[in-house]
């Protein structure tokens, strides 16, 4: 089994060539070879971006593939249904006052060209409430063959002609995730494929009008401390960004998606959401050009628009995490991007009972509601629930 790690030199990119900040992209970009514009949407990209970056909004990601939609039903007693997972979607998209907390919604490619039980078009309910619709466009994850049994995201193949298909549906931002694993290396093979595949996707979703979020996700499996955590996205960032240079895409139009730096999900080592904020700026600052316009957590985009994922933190976690990451100013819009942090205790509380709509509804606004408070630095944590506590974290997740 091969076991090249990162901490060895890449054969593509040596450790002296990553560039020392963000800057170094920028310079080295700026002297290559003069082409075209990124795309004939180079305007469009970035007012979409601007407009997902509002303050106190962020991004609900509800792309869960029909096989993972089917775990979440199962977890309340409902069968994989298209009518259910058409049920379930219509109470998220059409929550009265939505879009006062969430400026963007991640769909899986069904619910683009569903209805709502009511017969109107999923992307028309988003757009109401004006929170602009996006798409997964990633295949999912295979075996990387020659790796320390790690993974690639397939989907590069017809993705010019599908981006293209998405945006006359009205999608105007694109998703597409793929992993790093610590516990696995991660090696230099599966953190080059990673930023490459991210590239590529990134350039001609920006062709087809498509605001693509760069999610490189760093899994939280293993028991790694945060130190390590840390040591490895600097690493996966500076390669990420490397590509997105040499693919020539518009820092401008692109949405970030990193994960938070925390210690792996098994280790004995907790962190808490000071030194978590501390870690994951501090990431920010050195790999990220300012000219994001906003980072989007997984449970965070710059300049341009950060969005933090959740990452099976807890709810609670999630919300904490961001909120201290916005009692200072931040060169970028810091906002997030959950997926089961704002729909796990909504899942709950509808159980698949038209009775139970208004009342799942009612909790969703406010999660949506406190995470749009911690975007803007004044989220307290006062009166949460129980469930919000609850750790979401599964081993070997996949979407």
């Amino acid at each position: 089994m091969a076991s090249t790690s990162l901490l060895k030199a890449s054969p593509v990119l040596d450790k002296s060539e990553w560039p020392s900040s963000a800057a170094a992209v920028l310079r080295n970009r700026a002297t290559s070879l003069a082409v075209r514009a990124a795309s004939s949407y180079a305007d469009e990209l970035v007012k979409t971006a601007k407009t997902i970056a509002s303050p106190g909004r962020g991004i609900l990601a509800m792309d869960e593939s029909n096989a993972t939609c089917g775990k979440r039903l199962d977890s309340i007693g409902l069968e994989n249904t298209e009518a259910n997972r058409q049920a379930y979607r219509t109470l998220l998209v059409s929550a009265p006052g939505l879009g006062q907390y969430i400026s963007g919604a991640i769909l899986f490619e069904e619910t683009l060209y569903q209805s709502t039980t009511e017969g109107k078009k999923m992307v028309d309910v988003l757009v109401e409430q004006n929170i602009v619709p996006g798409i997964k466009v990633d295949k999912g994850l295979v075996p990387l063959v020659g790796s320390n049994n790690e993974s690639w995201c397939q989907g590069l193949d017809g993705l010019s002609s599908r981006t293209a298909a998405y945006y006359q549906q009205g999608a105007r931002f694109a998703k597409w995730r793929t992993v790093v694993s610590i516990p696995n290396g991660p090696s230099a093979l599966a953190v080059k494929e990673a930023a490459w595949g991210l590239a590529r996707y990134a350039a001609i979703s920006q062709d087809s009008g498509l605001v693509p979020i760069v999610e490189p996700e760093i899994l939280l499996d293993g028991e790694h401390d945060i130190d390590r955590t840390y040591e490895v996205a600097e690493k996966v960032w500076a390669e990420v960004f490397f590509y997105l240079a040499q693919n020539n895409v518009m820092f401008e139009g692109i949405l970030l998606k990193p994960s938070m730096v925390t210690p792996g999900a098994e280790s004995k080592d907790r962190a808490t959401p000071e030194q978590v904020a501390s870690y994951t700026l501090k990431l920010l600052r050195n790999r990220i050009p300012p000219a994001v316009p906003g980072i989007m957590a997984s449970s965070i985009p710059l300049s341009s628009l950060h969005i933090f994922l959740s990452g099976g933190q807890s709810e609670l976690e999630a919300t904490l995490n961001l909120n201290v990451m916005n009692q200072a100013p931040n060169p970028w819009h810091v906002s997030f991007s959950y997926a089961r942090a704002l729909q796990n205790t909504c899942l709950k509380t509808w159980g698949g009972r038209a009775e139970n709509v208004n009342a799942a509804q009612t909790t969703l606004l406010g999660r949506a509601k406190a995470n749009s408070l911690a975007q803007l630095g004044k989220y307290t944590g006062e009166g949460e629930s129980e469930e919000a506590k609850e750790g979401m974290f599964v081993k070997g997740y996949t979407y």
